[in-house]
């Protein structure tokens, strides 16, 4: 290492937010950046471990001393090249990733001030990008075709990673746009389009085939390919069915967020199907990652207020005795949307929409407890009768995604990212993806 005592001197130091009262004006990404300078001496954070547990817990594998190691000493072509050996598309998990690395960091585990891993590797392939250090490049040909179904994380993964193997490679995307989750499930403030279309570009160049409007069916693939990759992620959102969930007002999150991006692209939508937040008293029914992002947009909207609920209790600050390392740490997490301005509530279950006129005006929600299981596993929840009416003229449901139910494929056919796993974060689905693609590959050679 360059500075193997900088963890002692150099304190962590975060980007941090563009201010609340600029970004709920927009919907540009709410993340700065730092300069060169600092973002070296962040780099220069890194112990390199003799065991580096951010490398254990990244799905990728991602080799954050070494990266970093080169950031410091100023060899940003050199961090690139290592950071792209494990992970195609860094662009897009230096943003949205949880860094499932930071929070096995040792200086996480120690003094609870983890290298900043998930922004330094933005800036390394931003400088990439930047310096041109990434150039679309030709592979040899090996005279064998694949088809990828969905052109998510996981989708575009197998497909970069089939392509540099030789495969002539078609993504098949049913929607108009490219990009799956990544493009109408996350809001621009958080991921910028022209990210995704930039990347995309350069797939393009090195030989990927991209077909939009293309609606697949699953039980007849489409002929003349060797192998095919289901990358079809977690269409089926998960529903709340109560009295009253026919009122108009009532929505998925992804049906507001995919408007919202779409419009931001430049879609117009008639004004009776448009989910607007506008002057609304929203009621956002979720308290993960999705419900967030339902709270941001709802800002940029206009809304008058935004609440959230969710049906599990309040989880501690900082530190939760109950997962340890190396569990995943359940604490509270406060996201830039929640610090625009948000009510949140938890044990609270939902019994009914209240509706007038044929739209929705309330929900009557009620307080749960969580009571230990006496056969151990998940708590079991138990009303406790106390019932309140919620204002809600406007309600998106953010309670996750089912997973997808497949028929019995042919040995030729792959699953990758949600598709196989049912919903995950990006980061696995990019490691899906590449692990599908290498499954190909020795099916392929081995017929």
């Amino acid at each position: 290492m360059g500075n193997p005592k900088a963890f002692l001197t150099v304190p962590r130091q975060e980007a941090g937010y563009r201010p609340i009262h600029d970004r709920i004006l927009d919907f540009g990404e709410v993340e700065q950046t730092l300069n060169t300078s600092d973002r070296k001496l962040q780099a220069s954070r890194c112990m390199d471990c003799g065991v580096p547990f951010c490398h254990w817990a990244c799905p990728l594998g991602n080799r954050p001393p070494e990266f970093q190691d080169a950031m410091y000493k100023g060899k940003w072509e050199e961090a690139y090249r290592i950071l792209s050996q494990t992970n195609d598309f860094p662009e897009f998990t230096g943003r949205i990733c949880p860094a499932l690395c930071e929070k096995s960091c040792v200086l996480k585990l120690s003094i609870d001030a983890p290298v900043t891993i998930r922004e330094d590797e933005a800036a390394v392939i931003e400088a990439a990008f930047r310096e041109g250090y990434i150039k679309p490049r030709t592979y040899a040909r090996n005279g064998k075709k694949v088809a990828v179904i969905g052109s998510g994380p996981a989708g575009l993964a197998a497909a970069n990673q089939l392509n540099r193997k030789g495969y002539e490679v078609t993504v098949f995307e049913k929607l108009e746009y490219i990009g799956g989750l990544l493009r109408f499930g996350i809001p621009n403030f958080k991921l910028n389009k022209a990210i995704i279309d930039r990347r995309i570009r350069v797939m393009e160049a090195e030989g990927i085939v991209f077909q939009v409007n293309a609606d697949i069916d699953l039980n007849k693939l489409p002929e003349g390919f060797d192998a095919y990759c289901i990358c079809t992620g977690t269409p089926q959102a998960r529903d709340l069915n109560i009295p009253g969930r026919d009122l108009k007002g009532i929505h998925f999150a992804l049906e507001m967020l995919a408007q919202q991006n779409r419009t931001l692209a430049g879609q117009t939508f008639p004004k009776e199907e448009r989910i607007s937040a506008k002057g609304k008293d929203v009621l956002v029914i979720g308290g993960g990652d999705t419900g967030s992002d339902c709270i941001g947009t709802s800002h940029r909207q206009e809304a008058a207020s935004v609440t959230q609920i969710e049906i599990m209790p309040q989880p501690p600050v900082g530190h939760n005795p109950a997962t340890p390392w190396p569990q995943w740490p359940v604490v509270l997490k406060t996201s830039s949307s929640h610090e625009e301005g948000c009510t949140r509530r938890w044990c609270l279950t939902s019994n009914k929409f209240i509706g007038k006129n044929g739209r929705v005006c309330g929900v009557e929600v009620e307080e749960v407890e969580w009571l230990p299981n006496p056969d151990g596993g998940r708590p079991i929840m138990q009303l406790t009768g106390k019932k309140e009416t919620l204002k809600a003229d406007l309600v998106l449901l953010a309670m996750g995604f089912l997973k997808p139910q497949h028929p019995q494929y042919a040995p030729n056919v792959f699953l990758a990212g949600d598709a196989a796993t049912g919903a995950s974060l990006v980061v696995r689905c990019i490691a899906g993806g590449r692990k599908a693609a290498a499954d190909i590959d020795q099916y392929l050679q081995s017929i």
